[in-house]
């Protein structure tokens, strides 16, 4: 689920857009392709209108906070154009938002594409699938004319998504990917790659501010990094490899002791996720170090102890980066206190953290794609 001066790198740029973000809950990703639906494709042809490519100046948009969880920003697809609230996430690469061919009971509680409506609607002849943490969506690859406020990008690729599950409850439409095209299960080229290519952003930088306020101050920035959302110098961070956007952590420390990620470990900045997500085993351990008490599927603590826990500090290239308390625990909507810190079960031998929503709201981000860095600072 970006800003105007980027530090070393981006000269003060007309070619920024802001784009305000609602929040709404977890998903970590993998990515698996399948084929499917050929008689729906066989039965359907449509013709592409070709759409003048216009670039852009500043743009603000409208937000909400959904219920402290993810942040989810408006985009507009075809001709007229269709508003869909989508998560914007550096976690996966697929645009995709729901069809009016899709009849399961999610879809039928989200904004649906009437592709019929749309002058600049293109079909193809392929299918893809996502399987995220919290959900499974099957979708048909279709073209059409997509815009990020101002920003147009004309005859993109996104999924149509005809089968959805696991998504019950939660308000977003639909998922706009900003991670690398290595894994894009349908092989398209994410709007974020297009919008540079044709000149719509003068530099391939994308910014996140995610505010804690109910109703507004969440920011998406596309094209630079407006300093005044930060203090200070923003600490860059090499990728691990140009593939996505995972950086090497030293250390996870807790009272001065090292508490997880001990040899040095993998995280990948995820503003998709909600929550701090690591190996089972080392979350254990921080949930016995908090005093958190399982019920269902969370990890209570009592409200009374949130101010008196300590802080959690994440060391990245050298500079600690300080969870408190008060930020790696939420309250459910009975007002019960439970920690933001979830497992996964170790699949290589690669320990690996998502450093997602919980995190990323007390630092400013920034996403380099020219250089292969992410820049973090401390927000104002």
């Amino acid at each position: 689920m970006k800003w105007l001066v980027l530090l070393g790198l981006v000269a003060f740029s007309e070619c920024i857009v802001k784009i305000p973000l609602r929040r709404v809950k977890t998903m970590t990703k993998t990515l698996s392709g399948k084929n499917m639906l050929n008689n729906f494709v066989k039965e359907h042809a449509y013709r592409l209108s070709q759409i003048s490519f216009r670039g852009s100046n500043l743009t603000i948009h409208p937000l909400r906070n959904i219920r402290d969880f993810f942040y989810v920003g408006n985009i507009t697809i075809g001709t007229p154009p269709q508003e869909f609230q989508v998560i914007f996430d550096t976690g996966s690469s697929e645009l995709w938002v729901p069809s009016i061919f899709c009849n399961s009971s999610t879809c039928s509680k989200h904004d649906r594409f009437r592709h019929l409506e749309s002058s600049t609607f293109r079909l193809s002849r392929r299918t893809f699938s996502i399987t995220y943490g919290s959900g499974r969506i099957e979708a048909l690859v279709v073209h059409d004319t997509v815009r990020i406020g101002d920003l147009v990008s004309t005859d993109q690729q996104f999924g149509l998504c005809l089968e959805e599950s696991g998504f019950e409850g939660m308000r977003f439409d639909g998922v706009l990917g900003l991670s690398y095209t290595n894994i894009s299960p349908s092989g398209a080229i994410p709007i974020f790659y297009k919008l540079k290519n044709e000149g719509a952003i003068s530099e391939p930088v994308f910014a996140f501010y995610l505010s804690k306020d109910e109703r507004e101050g969440s920011v998406v920035m596309f094209g630079g990094a407006d300093h005044r959302y930060y203090k200070g110098e923003l600490n860059w961070i090499p990728l691990m490899k140009a593939g996505d956007w995972s950086v090497h952590m030293d250390r996870i420390s807790m009272k001065r002791k090292v508490i997880a990620c001990s040899g040095g470990c993998k995280a990948l900045v995820d503003t998709g996720s909600s929550d701090i997500v690591g190996p089972s085993t080392l979350v254990n351990n921080i949930w016995k170090l908090i005093g958190a008490t399982p019920q269902g599927s969370e990890h209570y603590v009592s409200c009374s102890a949130v101010n008196s826990l300590p802080s959690i500090i994440f060391t990245i290239k050298s500079n600690n980066y300080r969870v408190p308390g008060q930020a790696y625990i939420l309250k459910d909507s009975r007002g019960r206190c439970f920690t933001a810190f979830k497992g996964h079960q170790q699949s290589s031998s690669t320990e690996m953290w998502i450093l997602g929503d919980v995190f990323l709201r007390l630092y400013f981000s920034v996403f380099d794609r020219r250089k292969d860095r992410i820049g973090l600072a401390t927000k104002v």
